[in-house]
This record gives structure tokens, sequence and C-alpha cells, in this order.
């Protein structure tokens, strides 16, 4: 080949790489999905649509949603996408969500999608409250199994308990909402107090405890059960409990940040998520999915889990986050790691 043949077939390939790439949009999602999670879902997203790449920004569900009400001005996020549905409707509140009803919307279970017509976001599986225990530290310590929320009052377990501080962790605020829900207000606050003694550390991570109950740092944790059941799979000597009074819970979901300048592959993402084939991912990670049907049985987890759920006011418990983060930061943040 002549050189300059070499050259006009080099710069056509450099124009075809080019116009690839140009073709190519890539989405910014702000998420709070375990970083476990991350790897399959993208890989099965841009399989089934190869022309957008995700950029994840992953934290903590508090800390994701104070980064996007700190953007509202100037949002970076195209879409988010595995964050609390509690915190996706202070979302709304503010203005924020773009409303889109997704291809296949009409086959998912209403009450894990947004009410409004279209909705602003749609759910993707409900995680729930679990205590991960130390079979192994806790037989060292002479603890016994606790079986209800009331039983870690108990002076026995004083120092030896660590939940997710509620400001930072979706599933600490779970805990907090559920317990002034089952409790009512009065009597709940005077739980988290009487718990708040035997508490050794408020995580800023919903998986946290978990990890550290496997480990043996601490022989209780309160967490959820995704991350239970996979550290318990994985040989970790610990036993889920379901405490018999009922687990508080939310809905990871999906949204569209309004003003995105990459709606059209915002709304593939938002299809995607509401899709069976998504779902099906989603049900190797939760025991309850939107879309019914397809999750599986996990032995770790009771099979009449969904009616362990409380019956949770997620509207609620978004409406009166601030008033409730405010007292609680008032009243136990001392204990809270650093940050």
């Amino acid at each position: 080949m002549q050189f300059p043949t070499l050259l006009k077939s080099i710069s056509s390939l450099f124009c075809l790489v080019s116009l690839a790439a140009s073709a190519e949009t890539n989405l910014t999602v702000y998420t709070a999905l375990e970083a476990d999670q991350l790897k399959s879902y993208q890989r099965q997203f841009e399989t089934e649509y190869p022309d957008i790449k995700i950029r994840w920004v992953r934290d903590s569900t508090g800390i994701i949603t104070a980064k996007l009400l700190a953007e509202k001005a100037s949002p970076q996020a195209d879409v988010v996408l595995g964050v609390a549905a509690t915190s996706l409707l202070v979302l709304e509140k503010e203005g924020m969500l773009h409303a889109y009803a997704p291809k296949g919307l009409e086959k998912l279970n209403k009450r894990f999608v947004d009410d409004s017509t279209p909705p602003s976001w749609v759910g993707m599986d409900v995680w729930g409250a679990t205590i991960c225990f130390n079979t192994v530290e806790a037989g060292k310590l002479g603890l016994k199994k606790p079986e209800s929320w009331k039983d870690l009052l108990k002076p026995e377990y004083k120092g030896k308990i660590v939940m997710p501080n509620p400001a930072s962790s979706g599933t600490g605020y779970f805990d907090v909402s559920g317990w002034l829900t089952q409790f009512g207000e009065k009597d709940g606050w005077t739980y988290m107090d009487q718990l708040h003694v035997n508490i050794a550390q408020y995580t800023h991570s919903g998986s946290k405890p978990c990890k550290q109950a496997a480990s043996g740092e601490f022989p209780i944790g309160i967490a959820f059960e995704y991350r239970a059941a996979k550290l318990k799979d994985s040989g970790a000597p610990i036993d889920l409990i379901f405490p018999k009074e009922g687990l508080g819970w939310d809905v990871e979901a999906t949204g569209i940040m309004k003003g995105t300048k990459n709606l059209e592959a915002a709304r593939k993402l938002a299809d995607w998520s509401a899709s069976k084939s998504a779902n099906e991912l989603f049900a190797n990670n939760f025991a309850i999915v939107a879309y019914p049907g397809i999750a599986k049985h996990n032995p770790l987890i009771p099979a009449n889990y969904e009616q362990l759920l409380i019956k949770q006011d997620l509207k609620w418990s978004a409406n009166n986050r601030d008033r409730i983060l405010a007292e609680w930061n008032k009243r136990y943040d001392g204990k809270s790691e650093p940050k």
C-alpha cells in the first residue's frame, strides 16, 4: 500500500472511531445501590442499549439526597437510580424530577410506583430491616439471641449494637421512621432513647453494621436483608433476625432529573429499570421487586417476608424527614462515627 493511501485509510479509521464515540451518550447516574450490584446492572443495560454509557456517582442514601438538593440550581445528574423512594419524594416536592411513564409501567405493582400521572419515580425493589447477630461472638459473651426490637433494650446488650445513622443512610432512616410508625411518636422516641444507651456507634452506611457483626467487631448490627443474606451465604457466622413487631422498609426507585440534556437516553434507562429483564436482575438481590411474579425465594429470608413489612406511609416519611432528622441529631448524633 502506498503511503498516501495508508494515510487516507488511517484518517478514515479515525473518522469512524470519532463518529462512533460521538454517537454514544454518557449518562451521569446518582445511586445508593450497593457497589457489588452496579457492575451487573450496568453490563445488562449497556448490552441492551450499547449507544448509552453509565457514569455512576455512588454514596449512601442521605449523602446522595443532600448532594442532589445542594445541586438543585444546577443539576449534575441525569438520572437517579437505586435511591430510596422517600428521597425521591423529597425531590418531587422540590420540583426536581421529570415525570415519565416508562414502557411496561402497567405491569408493575402499583404499591411501588409514584401515584402521580405520569409518575415522577418508579420502584425497583424493596429493602427492609434485619438484625445481624454474630453467633460466635455472642456465645463468647453469653448473649442470647434477640427476637424483637424491644429485646435490644436489655442491659446485656449495652455497647454491643451498631446501627446506621438515619441522616446518612436510607436504612437508618427507615428504621427510625418505622419505629415512630410502629410505636407512635412519643413511644418511638422513648424507645430510641433507651436503645441509644446500648448503641456503640451509628455508622454512615446501611450495610456496615452487618459487616461489623459478620467480622465480630460487634455482635449485633442493625442493617438490611440483602447485605445480611449475602454475608451469611458467604460463610459469615451470623443469624438473620426479623423482629416480630414488623420491619421498616423503603423502595429503591428510579427518577429522571428535570433539565437533563440527555432526556432521550434517560428515558431509555427508566424504561430498562421498569423492564422484566432488569427486575430479573433485581430479584437476584432482593426478595421483593416491582415486577410481580419474578422474585425468587431465598432460604435465608422468610417466605412471608412481605407480610412482615409494617404499614409504612412513604409520603409521611418523606414529608417529615427534616423534622425527624433534626430531632434525631439533637438526641443521638454524639455516637456517630466520624465522617
